[in-house]
């Protein structure tokens, strides 16, 4: 996998949940940012990364999901337009 961005991520947008609880388990935001922009989607099931990988040509929404240690989960969308991404957790959805 390169290391370089696949798209644009736009105005980058944390909720306070989500910054809670990565700094709770001392992750930065920063690190999951890179790997959603590379194209590394986390822990999603197989139709779950076809559809990213179709949005990246037809300029759909993004949707990465990684584990974080102590069993939380956090999200990273980025919407269609690639206007802002944004970090949260699934019941902030």
């Amino acid at each position: 996998m390169s290391n370089r961005p696949r798209f644009r991520m736009g105005q980058p947008v944390i909720t306070p949940t989500a910054q809670s609880m990565l700094e709770q388990a001392g992750i930065s935001p920063t690190v999951l940012l890179g790997r959603h922009l590379r194209g590394d989607w986390g822990e999603l099931d197989f139709a779950d990364i076809a559809s990213n990988e179709l949005a990246l040509l037809i300029h759909r929404r993004l949707l990465s999901s990684y584990v974080i240690p102590g069993g939380g989960k956090i999200w990273i969308i980025t919407e269609a337009d690639r206007s802002v991404t944004t970090i949260l957790l699934p019941e902030d959805y």
